[in-house]
């Protein structure tokens, strides 16, 4: 993590580049355990765009292999899923309030599925104790991109994000 702050400063500053992309996990760690708040730290203090794409979920490849490309269809907007909601849960958007993430496939399932998250935290309690607030009340403050494939997808996306939060995305 360490290492990657450097790089995403060097990036920044000499090469000014506006920002990074990533994947989900790296070696199956959650990108919101502690030992990544360095990298998290310096994307806040540039004030860089990370912008979060898939690689793949390879406890589920298992699952997910067959017809249909399915870890792609339903296993790239469920990673994307699993990241987001980490960060909220885990505190690591409370912890650097000024982050701008942007999550590619719309942030996959979570917009649409963020009622769902707060009510957890009425059910569950003990589970939110780390954020201060709603998890669907994050969504207004990370980005998406827009691959929801219809006029419908993208009007609940600008419903439940807003309509600030939303970048063109392409596949």
């Amino acid at each position: 993590p360490e290492m990657a702050a450097e790089q995403l400063e060097e990036g920044v500053k000499k090469y000014h580049l506006r920002g990074a992309a990533i994947g989900g996990h790296v070696n199956g760690d959650e990108l919101s355990a502690a030992k990544f708040d360095p990298f998290w730290k310096k994307a806040e203090e540039l004030g860089c765009l990370v912008f979060m794409h898939p690689q793949g979920i390879p406890e589920l490849d298992k699952r997910l292999a067959g017809n249909g490309g399915l870890t792609n269809v339903i296993g790239n907007p469920l990673e994307t899923t699993i990241f987001l909601s980490h960060l909220i849960f885990d505190g690591t958007l409370d912890r650097f309030p000024g982050l701008k993430i942007c999550a590619a496939h719309a942030g996959g399932y979570l917009p649409s599925y963020a009622a769902r998250s707060d009510y957890g935290c009425v059910r569950f309690a003990g589970d939110c104790q780390k954020i201060k607030k709603r998890p669907s009340e994050y969504l207004r403050q990370l980005y998406f991109d827009s691959m929801v494939f219809t006029p419908e997808g993208l009007r609940h996306l600008v419903a439940e994000c807003g309509v600030s939060q939303i970048m063109i995305g392409t596949d």
